[in-house]
């Protein structure tokens, strides 16, 4: 092997490859429809009871399927062929979603409709982040992953409004058959626009007569056991911290003197940076520096929060959301550098895995960002949580250079040396 740098992928490089585009069209309308169900119900179960715990739950079981889906059914990408476990999450979303229009369904049931669907989204997503590193090699993976990830953040986003909107002007169960389309056509475009693949773990091993639970067993071990595994995803992790923003915007934006529209405003502000860095950072910096880059920016998309113990106004408010959503973008070298040290019949469970952690963390970050409020100014719980963070991410910066040195195998985006990282064996020369 030479010591080249790889070339430069372009966006019109990664859309030229048609599954890619297939794929992401089937993200776009998945996530938009996940987010869809969620709104719709959350805002028809206020509308039934006027109860903010009631409908605290129904937005929770729009959150908490990703536990058991990430611990009990990511495995099936592994499994069983990935396209066809990602039409197969389609299929059962869209009959579930259906069931919901039918008239005179209970509440109960409607959060129980709502609670099974979203528990496929986990494995689709497995899926979708697996097949990935098939369909698009080398620099293309690199930017396309950039490209999924904002697509991500930005179907919450769109999901999210949309949904307020269309209950607005066409009603809940109008709302919930647009979105049962919504995965309709996510399905064709995976069935349709992505090539049959076998499964990864082959048939007859020993991986293949494991059961689930054995399986998932396997799988921590895998993601913690491993020293680089574990860095990286705990980097990966990190999102809990510098997303607490998020989580207390109302209440800091009431500080703030605003109401509805400052309260968007701050959750537009994280969205709208990462949709804009996530990609650029992707293109422009070479992969060799994005991964000598990692630990800084980590440090300082939660140091950055500290800013907001000065209590400023909106406008700095925004400024100081945004450039921390912004230095979020090392996230797209962290899940680079773990797809590398995953072995592929391993790949969706670790995926899974990785999900539910920052589901997990996120909900308990929320959780105790605004219980802290009820004692602090929302300011300051932001500024503690980024300060805790960027001491986090300063430890894992530490760690990470033992792992893979500035300039190093790692950096050039090549696989780990089997003589640093005993502990993945063989799987690391898949």
């Amino acid at each position: 092997m030479t010591g080249a740098a790889p070339a430069r992928a372009t966006f019109r490089d990664v859309f030229a490859v048609r599954e890619f585009r297939a794929l992401w069209f089937s993200e776009v309308l998945s996530v938009a429809g996940d987010r869809l169900a969620l709104v719709a119900l959350t805002l028809l179960v206020f509308d039934r009871t006027k109860s903010p715990l009631l409908t605290a739950c129904v937005y929770a079981a729009g959150y908490l399927p990703w536990v058991i889906g990430g611990l009990f059914l990511a495995d099936l990408a592994d499994r069983y062929p990935r396209r066809s476990v990602m039409v197969t999450c389609d299929v059962v979303r869209t009959v579930l979603v259906a069931a919901m229009v039918v008239p005179r369904v209970p509440l109960g049931a409607l959060v129980a409709l709502l609670f099974a669907a979203t528990m496929f989204a986990p494995p689709f997503e497995s899926a979708r982040a697996s097949i990935t590193p098939d369909i698009l090699q080398g620099e293309r993976y690199v930017l396309g992953t950039s490209v999924i990830q904002t697509t991500f953040l930005a179907g919450q986003v769109v999901g999210a409004a949309g949904g307020g909107v269309a209950v607005a002007f066409i009603g809940v169960r109008p709302s919930l058959v647009i979105d049962a389309i919504t995965f309709v056509l996510s399905g064709l475009f995976v069935g349709l626009g992505t090539r049959r693949r076998p499964a990864a773990v082959k048939p007859d091993t020993e991986a293949s007569r494991q059961s689930p639970l054995a399986r998932m067993v396997a799988g921590f071990r895998l993601v913690f056991g491993n020293q680089g595994l574990r860095t990286l995803l705990l980097f990966g992790w990190l999102v809990v911290f510098y997303t607490i923003p998020e989580g207390i915007a109302a209440p800091y934006a009431a500080r703030l003197g605003g109401g509805s529209i400052t309260t968007g405003l701050v959750l537009a502000s994280t969205a709208l940076s990462t949709t804009v860095a996530m990609p650029l950072f992707s293109r422009f910096v070479r992969p060799r520096q994005r991964l000598d880059l990692m630990g800084p920016l980590a440090v300082l998309t939660c140091g950055a929060l500290i800013l907001t113990a000065l209590h400023p106004g909106l406008a700095a408010s925004l400024v100081i959301f945004s450039l921390s959503a912004a230095f979020g973008v090392y996230q797209n070298a962290a899940n680079t550098a773990f797809v590398v040290r995953v072995p592929n019949e391993r790949r969706a469970q670790a995926f899974g895995i990785a999900n539910m952690g920052v589901i997990v963390g996120q909900g308990a970050a929320f959780v105790a960002a605004g219980a802290a409020a009820e004692v602090l100014t929302p300011a300051a719980v932001i500024a503690i949580g980024g300060g805790i963070g960027a001491v986090v991410a300063f430890v894992l910066t530490i760690r990470w250079r033992h792992v893979s040195p500035p300039g190093g195998r790692h950096a050039a985006g090549r696989r780990p040396s089997p003589r640093r990282d005993q502990k993945l064996g063989a799987a690391t020369r898949t």
